[in-house]
């Protein structure tokens, strides 16, 4: 039996209070794609049957697995050129040389998805900043699903993955083939970290991050919920960091805890004072 209008509702509300991803009517068709798995695991019928279990069960882990499946995880490696190219002609070379004398790096990609992101600032750092292989570099990947967690820490990813932006030269050097499948170095793997969190949730004790990359999600969430994100980035933002959005994304209209600064071609945020 098909769905009805206030089933969606539904679904669209157990999203919005376990993720603060705003799911719009127009994409209703998603739930029935990407539910499917967990209607049969749940062992309902269909998707209107599995609506009436969440309705009468209220186990916080089918919730859970709902707002998990409908989280946007789009990604790929080196993923928008202009913004990796600013992170190698700006940004990086900026807090590695203000960054010289303690050599330490902390840098946080926020709803990382499978990991490719944070994995390819690793690439970035080694590829065109080499001094920094010998400093204490961390790169600390979250996203509020598990799965995709888990995905980032297995560091194991197919042939159409591997094919997507990522350079045939730095595949070579920075992954081992196994089969089919590419593995990330250990190189790699040892300054890249990865952890389940929720951003519209009280955040765990955190580092200081001298750069953090909270692209293209907060599209997803509502502007109460952009200014909740904002306030906790900034708290954990060193006072000369940098923040990057996703390139259809501002702050400005959410905050007024960092201002933007323009290059030729792309934009950034830095943080302004806390006095």
């Amino acid at each position: 039996m098909a769905c009805t209008d206030s089933d969606y509702a539904y679904l669209r509300e157990v999203v919005l209070k376990q993720s603060a991803n705003l799911i719009d009517p127009s994409r209703n068709s998603l739930f029935d794609a990407k539910l499917t798995p967990i209607v049969h695991n749940a062992g309902a019928s269909d998707l209107q049957d599995f609506v009436r279990l969440l309705q009468t069960d209220r186990r916080p882990h089918l919730h859970r697995a709902v707002a998990e499946a409908m989280t946007i995880n789009e990604t790929s490696f080196f993923r928008d050129v202009k913004t990796f190219n600013l992170l190698r002609e700006v940004i990086l070379p900026d807090l590695v040389e203000r960054r010289k004398s303690r050599r330490r790096l902390r840098i946080w990609s926020a709803a990382s998805s499978t990991g490719q992101e944070a994995y390819s600032i690793a690439m970035l750092l080694f590829e065109h900043l080499p001094e920094t292989a010998y400093w204490d570099v961390k790169i600390v990947g979250t996203d509020i699903s598990q799965r995709v967690v888990e995905y980032a820490q297995r560091g194991r990813y197919r042939r159409l993955e591997v094919n997507r932006g990522l350079p045939a030269r730095m595949l070579l050097k920075y992954m081992t083939r196994d089969e089919e499948e590419w593995e990330i170095s250990p190189r790699l793997r040892a300054v890249c970290e990865f952890q389940q969190m929720n951003l519209c949730a009280p955040l765990p004790p955190l580092p200081v991050f001298d750069l953090v990359l909270l692209r293209n999600v907060l599209l997803y969430f509502s502007q109460d919920d952009r200014g909740q994100v904002f306030k906790a980035m900034h708290r954990v933002s060193a006072p000369d960091g940098y923040l990057l959005l996703g390139n259809a994304e501002q702050a400005e209209e959410s905050t007024n805890l960092f201002q933007a600064e323009f290059t030729a071609e792309s934009f950034f945020y830095r943080p302004i004072s806390r006095v």
